[in-house]
């Protein structure tokens, strides 16, 4: 009888400790064994990753700089109010692309050619014209509209079609495509709000409906109105509000080359237009193109 109890106890127990071990091990390999590689923890749910800015609109064609890595995506805009068909550049000129017209880069580099070694560049800034906001991805900024003619006509000889500034008619109809009111303008662009008076990588906020990035703020851009005379439109970080129903361009001042006097005065340079940059437009569209021949027709009209 004590016997038969004696087993009875002695199997109860060997069947609670074998269910205990097995708890313990359970328990212990989802508490302390890493998942496999590139899974996520069976314990709880991983949150989804946040995207990135995308511009979902495909370019209409690139241009590869020779003698450069660059690469420029040019968008499409539909004709507005009668006028032409244009494409844009996506984004303002970055500074790694006007670096390479500024210090001759393609030519370091053996890819120029007599036409674009031939185009008149910009004196060599004495301080850091990115101001210290920051330079491969930025912005560039500061480049006069002598400048950014120059550069148009550079790029034009480097890849053979025209390039040039936008007209204000052609800047408003890229704005009226992209629609954007006063209180989403900080969705897409660099302001006052949040910018903390500095430009910032180009790209970083959310494209809009052509595919274009930084149309609104973060560099204001230079354009060409109807008279041929420069202007700047867009608004930039410095402002505290832009109101794309009210946008109206601001025509070049000497009053953006005048206070710094440890900054040099020059035709290239702005000492007060650290917020101006430029985008590039063209009616160009053929796929393939070389370069142009010496003496091509200039991209712009250098103002008298």
């Amino acid at each position: 009888m004590d016997h038969c109890l004696q087993t009875r106890v002695f199997r109860s127990f060997a069947v609670a400790c074998a269910l205990a071990t097995c708890v313990v091990s359970l328990a212990s390999s989802s508490a302390v064994a890493p998942p496999a590689p590139g899974a996520a923890p069976s314990s709880a749910p991983v949150p989804a990753p946040v995207p990135a800015p995308a511009a979902a609109v495909a370019p209409a064609f690139t241009d590869t700089i020779v003698g450069t890595a660059i690469r420029v995506d040019m968008m499409a805009v539909p004709a507005c109010d009668g006028g032409a068909p244009f494409f844009a550049a996506r984004t303002e000129v970055p500074w790694e692309l006007f670096d390479a017209f500024l210090y001759q880069l393609d030519q370091k580099a053996g890819a120029s050619t007599p036409a674009s070694d031939a185009v008149t560049r910009p004196t060599k800034p004495y301080v850091s014209v990115d101001r210290g906001y920051g330079h491969q991805g930025w912005p560039a900024i500061s480049m006069s509209s002598k400048g950014a003619v120059q550069f148009c006509e550079w790029l034009s000889k480097k890849t053979g079609r025209t390039y040039r500034l936008p007209t204000v008619a052609e800047w408003q109809c890229m704005a009226k495509q992209t629609p954007v009111t006063a209180d989403s303008i900080t969705d897409g662009a660099w302001t006052a709000a949040d910018a903390k008076n500095a430009s910032h990588k180009i790209g970083t906020k959310k494209f809009d409906a052509l595919g274009l990035a930084d149309l609104w703020g973060n560099a204001a851009e230079w354009c060409v109105a109807a008279d041929g005379s420069f202007c700047i439109l867009g608004g930039s970080f410095k402002d505290k509000k832009i109101d794309p129903a009210a946008m109206k361009p601001i025509p070049e001042t000497e009053d953006w080359n005048e206070s710094d006097p440890q900054f040099p005065k020059s035709v290239w340079w702005l000492v007060d237009g650290p917020y101006i940059g430029m985008r590039v437009v063209t009616n160009d569209a053929n796929a393939h193109m070389n370069p142009a021949p010496s003496g091509a027709a200039p991209a712009a009209t250098e103002k008298k």
